[in-house]
């Protein structure tokens, strides 16, 4: 099956329309007619080369949302004609310790990717910047009826990024969780968080979005361009998320930790990050990572989600405005996250 797509041909240049294959449905495969493609500053990281060689030309696009439009012989999950999701993974080994316990993310034979990943039949993955995709139903979620599809496509990658930490670190009521960076991963933490009923603060570079913040559910928020924030807030939370792709002085946060409180990095900056241990022996505190979470922790999001109306802030795009989008991501311009029209393929 050949369909349309949008494709990096090279590393840092720009994406341009293409003609992909799709496999022929399988026996547990679901073919999916892609009505939204969420932009991620993972898929700016991937095209542009900043974690190593990538199989050009890459399809970015992890945040799909679509229409089940075929089904394989041995698929009971879906049905035509429901809405699903495709997150950042198609496929797991599914025999080892991580799968069986529902971690397919952390498979320790290595996950598939959604896309410039090699399948488990040898080929590469091409993602949601197309309009169809076939993909295992195992790893297909449902998209309940309470979202806006458009405002779902980003809750399959920014939305399980930041709920995996928040759900495994406990935030909840009487926890004080902070959030670093009001972006795409950023303001769903901050939207989860507060519906998971923690006390929430945002912790950004400067003021500028501070409206924002507390309308998403921000109970506090602070500049940390200003030095007096972290004397202000010195052991204080219980959690602290990192969002931000750019490096941190890993210190200065940890000492925003109370007591066994944890720094959880899910922004990956393409440079190493280091600390003082003694940041960390000073107060019990971890620092610790996150990479989004296992197939039935997302479909637990989904529907999280949808009970308390969570959705992602979005713009919506046409195919063209890719590149443009790009930038704007790079300089910060979007509140909160693009979405492609896929029709506009």
């Amino acid at each position: 099956m050949r369909v349309n797509a949008y494709a990096a041909p090279a590393a840092g240049q720009p994406l341009a329309p293409t003609v992909i294959e799709r496999r022929e449905v399988g026996s547990n495969d679901v073919l999916i007619q892609i009505e939204y493609a969420g932009i991620c500053h993972s898929d700016i990281h991937t095209v542009n080369g900043d974690w190593g060689p990538q199989p050009f030309p890459v399809v970015p696009g992890h945040e799909i949302v679509g229409v089940v439009t075929e089904v394989g012989a041995d698929v009971s999950r879906h049905r035509v004609g429901d809405r699903v999701g495709v997150g950042c993974m198609v496929n797991s080994c599914g025999e080892c310790a991580n799968c069986r316990a529902c971690d397919e993310q952390y498979c320790l034979k290595g996950m598939v990717g959604t896309y410039a990943a090699t399948d488990r039949d040898g080929t590469t993955t091409h993602g949601g910047y197309s309009t169809h995709v076939v993909v295992d139903s195992d790893y297909v979620l449902s998209v309940p009826d309470g979202i806006d599809p458009v405002a779902a496509a980003p809750l399959l990658c920014a939305g399980i990024t930041t709920y995996a930490p928040l759900r495994h670190w406990n935030a909840g009521p009487g926890k004080k969780v902070a959030i670093v960076g009001l972006g795409g991963l950023g303001h769903m933490g901050v939207k989860i968080a507060h519906a998971l009923g923690a006390e929430v603060t945002v912790l950004s570079q400067s003021l500028k979005k501070q409206e924002d913040g507390l309308r998403l559910g921000a109970d506090d928020y602070y500049a940390t361009s200003d030095p007096s924030t972290f004397e202000q807030l010195a052991g204080r939370f219980d959690l602290i998320v990192n969002t931000v792709s750019a490096g941190i002085d890993l210190d200065a946060y940890l000492g925003l930790l109370a007591v066994d409180g944890t720094l959880v990095n899910v922004g990956a900056p393409a440079e190493p990050l280091s600390l003082n241990v003694f940041s960390l022996i000073g107060g019990r505190r971890s620092f610790a990572g996150s990479m989004i979470g296992g197939i039935a922790l997302t479909q637990e999001m989904l529907d999280f989600c949808a009970q308390h109306g969570i959705g992602a802030e979005v713009e919506v795009i046409a195919a063209d405005q890719i590149n443009q989008a790009y930038e704007r991501v790079l300089a910060s311009d979007v509140r909160y996250r693009f979405v492609i029209d896929t029709t506009t393929l």
